[in-house]
């Protein structure tokens, strides 16, 4: 099995228990924003060190960083951002697997965005699960018990989330993966290990600043939470390491479909932590773009 796929299946796992204790937070603890900054304020120092750490064990200098490398960086930065925020705002609109799987719609929309970008192609039978996984966005994205028929079901607060923190994913995997190419070594952990400790700190900084601007005092709920916090950004940093490295070895929409391993995750998680129901519409939903995933990889 190709290495690529095995660090997208275990970037999957570590995300999936972040966005776990992420929720956990972001019900009470903290604000949405405050969630959001706290996974990456408590990864940082794990990156930056996982980072010097990387170069000392090579014997490597620390690769120059292009003006265009910051440019992807802080694109894919702002858009993760974005999405991430996004996902802690859907959680309260639905469970925990349908909002993680309204996300994976990620991997749909980073075929498109990375043909743009970086001229990412895929195969055919790519048309095909795009194709599936569009119908099970359908099938997920119709309000639990709502009469409301025609666009209006489409029409919804979940899936307006949903959708944007899909499109701010994709958009921050494609720059993140141009910034990982931007760096001039041969060595991928070198590579994904550098544009992420500098994501990670420039993302830190901007939301600090934002949140002392827009909400006061939560800076200091975010530091009070560090007992929980702190396993968030372990995790976080693993999990993002993993899809950086992956970035670095294969096309982003094809990662990103082998990562839809983290729907299965989610769904356990969902019924087994947060002890919450699945119909069976949601799981015809869920299951169509789990079809997505093999359609892509075994035929793509």
């Amino acid at each position: 099995m190709d290495a690529w796929i095995v660090i997208s299946v275990a970037a999957a796992g570590f995300q999936t228990l972040r966005f776990m204790l992420q929720k956990t937070l972001s019900m009470g603890t903290l604000s949405a924003g405050g969630a959001t900054f706290a996974r990456f304020l408590y990864a940082a120092p794990f990156a930056l060190a996982f980072a010097w750490g990387v170069l000392a064990w090579f014997g490597a200098d620390w690769p120059a960083l292009s003006g265009l490398f910051w440019v992807y960086a802080l694109t894919g930065g702002l858009a993760q951002i974005l999405a991430t925020l996004c996902v802690v705002l859907l959680f309260a609109q639905r469970n925990f697997a349908v909002g993680i799987t309204f996300k994976k719609t990620e991997v749909i929309q980073t075929v498109i965005v990375g043909l743009l970008v970086l001229g990412d192609r895929v195969s055919l039978p790519g048309l095909v699960a795009i194709v599936i996984g569009l119908v099970g966005v359908l099938v997920l994205s119709d309000a639990p018990e709502s009469a409301a028929r025609g666009l209006r079901r489409l029409a919804n607060r979940a899936a307006g989330l949903g959708l944007l923190s899909g499109t701010f994913f994709a958009i921050s995997a494609v720059a993140y993966r141009g910034a990982t190419l931007e760096i001039d070594s041969d060595m991928a952990l070198v590579r994904s290990a550098t544009t992420l400790s500098m994501v990670t700190l420039s993302q830190t900084l901007a939301m600090a600043a934002w949140l002392r601007w827009r909400e006061p005092g939560e800076l200091t709920r975010v530091w009070a939470a560090r007992g929980r916090a702190i396993w968030m950004g372990v995790t976080s940093m693993a999990g993002s390491l993993s899809w950086f490295t992956a970035f670095t070895l294969q096309n982003a929409a094809y990662v990103f479909a082998v990562g839809q391993v983290e729907v299965i995750f989610s769904m356990l998680a969902s019924v087994l932590f947060f002890k919450e129901k699945i119909t069976a519409r949601e799981y015809w939903g869920i299951g169509l773009l789990t079809a997505s995933i093999l359609v892509l990889v075994v035929l793509g």
